[in-house]
């Protein structure tokens, strides 16, 4: 399994779809609210989203799914990385609800050199995240260090700090 890419290995226009998705269930979306202390009643209170809002029932806070696109990503795009230098913007497009399921993607729109350091280069990606039915709920754009190859065999290759297996007395 791939765990992030060097430099040399990100194509601008690339795209790559995240798998597997993620059904999100009320205990997740009340596990962040509560660990993030975002106790806002829209998230955790079904009386109150029953009755006073247009949706009728409660919406999954946005920034448990901007991380959780983010955590998908990881693999495909910043799973070398040395760095997130940056998230450029964040749009939360549509609501999600306990339930749904959360897909995500991320473009390759950019990249160069690090200016300061010939080891290493800058990545700018856009991620998106959909539901289930194809509906766009997230987009962000940020900007991700990562190593070049030379970077990366000076440090100890693909697993870089993995032990080896002791060989055990039989």
């Amino acid at each position: 399994m791939q765990f992030g890419r060097t430099y040399e290995e990100f194509e601008v226009g690339a795209t790559y779809k995240h798998w597997p998705g993620k059904t999100v269930t009320e205990y997740d979306d009340h596990l962040f609210c509560l660990l993030t202390m975002n106790h806002h009643p829209l998230h955790m209170d079904t009386n109150y989203a029953e009755k006073t809002t247009d949706f009728g029932k409660n919406v999954v806070v946005g920034n448990y799914i901007y991380s959780l696109l983010l955590g998908m990503s990881v693999p495909d795009v910043s799973g070398k990385a040395i760095a997130n230098l940056e998230i450029e913007s964040l749009r939360h497009v549509a609501p999600t609800f306990h339930g749904d399921t959360i897909y995500g993607q991320t473009t390759v729109l950019d990249k160069w050199p690090s200016k300061s350091k010939n080891d290493r280069g800058i990545v700018y990606v856009e991620t998106e995240g959909y539901k289930q039915d194809g509906t766009l709920v997230c987009v962000f754009r940020r900007k991700v260090m990562v190593p070049t190859e030379t970077y990366t065999k000076e440090r100890g290759g693909e697993q870089p700090g993995r032990p080896e297996l002791k060989q055990q007395e039989k």
